[in-house]
């Protein structure tokens, strides 16, 4: 299974994910979302290089001209809330995709002891199509391992993209060891090498979908 990690190369990427993390930055909810939507785009721009293209004529005011379009059927899905912004981001490229949406959420038992439970899924069917799977906080796995699995309900995919913003590197592990190795390919703009015993990622960077679009009660 590939990993590609935008933090080992430069890119504008490093400066969307210096102001993410950025405490004082964060204060601002629109550049917060923005900076999630801006690594999208840049994410979905790079998966675009990975994916078959048909070579089509289309009719100029003074000729033909050949070109070249996408030629697979791809689905994006999402994890209510925070991925939100960020599948805006891989949606305004990718505009003709289909789209998928699953709500993934914590209950706690205790105060570090928890459940994922998967309460809503929305999705076409996925026989022959390419997934791509983005929630910006990949802490533990287990939320986008659900996700997937409920995905799964409406098909099994071709080929299946996890995109997310920060990782841990548990969770990395995670992921190659619960999807499918041969046709996953894991998108991160940073991996972390821990997580607390609140399975937050350090240091990561908050809770992004309060970041987002405020603190929840």
């Amino acid at each position: 299974m590939k990993v590609i990690n935008f933090a080992d190369t430069p890119s504008l990427v490093n400066q969307y994910m210096t102001e993410l993390r950025d405490v004082n930055i964060q204060k601002d909810m629109l550049r917060f979302r923005r900076n999630l939507e801006r690594i999208g785009e840049i994410m979905a721009y790079e998966i675009s290089k990975t994916i078959n293209y048909a070579t089509v004529t289309v009719d100029t005011p003074l000729a033909p001209a050949i070109c070249e379009v996408v030629d697979e059927k791809l689905v994006l899905a999402t994890i209510f809330r925070a991925g939100v912004p960020f599948h805006k981001g891989f949606l305004d490229y990718f505009d003709h995709a289909e789209n998928a949406f699953v709500s993934a959420y914590r209950k706690y038992k205790e105060k570090e002891n928890f459940d994922v439970f998967i309460e809503y899924i929305a999705s076409p069917r996925l026989e022959g199509k390419t997934l791509i799977i983005a929630d910006p906080m990949l802490a533990t796995g287990a939320s986008m391992e659900l996700s997937y699995r409920a995905l799964l309900t409406k098909g099994i995919p071709d080929k299946i993209h996890v995109a997310s913003v920060i990782a841990s590197r548990k969770a990395i592990d995670y992921v190659k060891s619960t999807f499918p190795e041969d046709k996953t390919t894991i998108w991160v703009g940073a991996i972390d090498d821990e997580i607390n015993s609140h399975s937050y990622i350090v240091p990561g960077l908050g809770d992004a979908g309060d970041l987002a679009y405020g603190i929840k009660e």
